[in-house]
């Protein structure tokens, strides 16, 4: 008998021609599937470009690769940003994310020299400076958002600086303020959200390029010289810190969520205003919605939804704050997880900021059903009182008793303090003048 022949083994398809050099097994389609990062971080691809371009400019510059390898690595990723741009670039999950997806196709472009392009950095420095480079952009788009909702808050405030209004404290009228210093209330709040997007791209504005993997690399080069080209202040000395920190993220995702508050705040207040029983404010058609059964109704869902997408930015926040939570140094696949949140918070607050621009732009206030309120309201019962310690030298707690019977009686009466009688006022506290009239007027 002749002797069995041995089975061939065909070999394994390889994890990864990226880094599967150790792997025998590709990984697990689920396992593929929850590596794969992709559908989120290709948001990156413009950074991810400009890093590799500063990254093979300094490794020319240090002579750790050649001119030549260079040139082509260059003139490789900026025929991939035209094909991504164009639509034309074709992002596979199995290479898992936007670095190896790059890299992987000028591997196709300009042959064995792409895997040039890796020398002296790891993926790890190289997500770090991406996302600090987008965070960086992402401020500054916040920031012009908020810019022209301040320019149409600023307009309604000038339009409507002598426009009397009840001011609110318990959502019960207090006193009475102007329409204009009322929103101008909220271009401050948004003057401070402003602030903290400054602050946060400040304090995010350190190269983390050179970390590599989390202990720095042998190869000399030159960090100062790829901060400078990638517009960071500085590199950031702690390798391990690099390639781990995303307190960035966190104070971004923080700021978002702030700036979403105060956009609910203001939101909350249009509903009300918009209510029939206020009747303060008309929403244009345009930023307004009906319902599929009530033909009269008139719903403010722009505002209810701004209202609403800040739980959004608030869940994002706490999702980043629970990644970070107890993560150890340096690099942890947990942070994968961190650029969806983030991406997701920018969106949000970019829309909810256009949207109030435009719903606020459009918005007709009634001016006359706010001054009626004011009149209607007891709101110059301070006023009152104030008077009182100020013309007839009383204890402002006398004064307080004593414009709260006054008040009582203009209730009894259903009328506004201002038309009371002198002597019903002098019923209460003899030494009251008409004077006190200037003091009862709303306006």
């Amino acid at each position: 008998m002749k002797p069995m022949k041995k089975p061939i083994k065909k070999p394994k398809p390889k994890s990864s021609q990226m880094w599967g050099g150790r792997f025998e097994d590709k990984p697990a389609d689920i396992m593929q599937q929850i590596n794969a990062s992709i559908d989120v971080d290709k948001r990156l691809w413009r950074q991810d470009i400009r890093g590799s371009v500063a990254h093979c400019n300094m490794l020319v510059a240090q002579n750790i690769i050649s001119e030549e390898d260079g040139e082509a690595i260059l003139k490789g990723l900026e025929q991939i940003g035209r094909e991504i741009e164009s639509g034309d670039f074709e992002f596979k999950p199995e290479l898992e994310d936007i670095h190896m997806n790059i890299e992987a196709r000028l591997k196709d472009i300009i042959g064995d020299v792409a895997g040039r392009l890796h020398t002296a950095r790891s993926r790890n420095d190289q997500v770090a400076t991406d996302f600090r480079l987008w965070v960086r952009d992402a401020c500054s788009a916040v920031i012009e958002d908020i810019c022209k909702l301040e320019d149409t808050i600023d307009t309604i405030c000038r339009e409507h600086h002598a426009s009397v209004m009840p001011g609110f404290t318990h959502l019960q009228a207090a006193q009475p303020i102007t329409l204009g210093m009322h929103l101008n209330a909220y271009k401050h709040m948004l003057e401070r959200d402003k602030g903290r997007f400054h602050d946060c791209q400040k304090r995010l504005n350190e190269s983390p390029l050179g970390a590599a993997a989390l202990a720095g690399t042998p190869f000399p080069i030159d960090r100062d010289m790829t901060a400078n080209e990638l517009g960071f202040d500085k590199y950031m000395h702690n390798t391990m810190d690099a390639v781990s920190a995303r307190d960035f993220a966190i104070e971004f995702l923080f700021c978002c969520a702030q700036c979403g508050i105060h956009l609910s705040r203001l939101a909350e207040e249009v509903i009300i205003w918009a209510t029939p029983q206020f009747k303060f404010i008309t929403l244009s058609d345009q930023w307004s919605t009906g319902s599929s059964i009530m033909p009269q109704k008139k719903n403010p869902d722009a505002a209810e939804l701004i209202r609403g997408k800040t739980g959004r930015m608030n869940g994002n926040l706490i999702q980043m704050l629970t990644v970070l939570k107890g993560l150890p140094l340096a690099y942890n696949k947990d942070l994968q997880e961190d650029k969806e949140s983030v991406f997701d918070s920018f969106d949000t607050i970019v829309l909810c900021l256009k949207a109030f621009e435009g719903m606020l732009s459009s918005a007709t206030f009634h001016t006359d059903e706010m001054l009626a309120a004011a009149e209607d309201g007891f709101t110059t019962a301070t006023r009152l009182a104030d008077w009182l310690v100020m013309n007839l030298n009383m204890p402002f707690r006398d004064a307080h008793h004593v414009t709260g019977r006054i008040v009582k009686m203009a209730e009894e009466k259903q009328c506004r303090l201002s038309d009371l009688s002198l002597p019903d006022m002098q019923g209460v506290e003899p030494k009251i003048t008409d004077a006190i009239y200037d003091a009862l007027k709303v306006a």
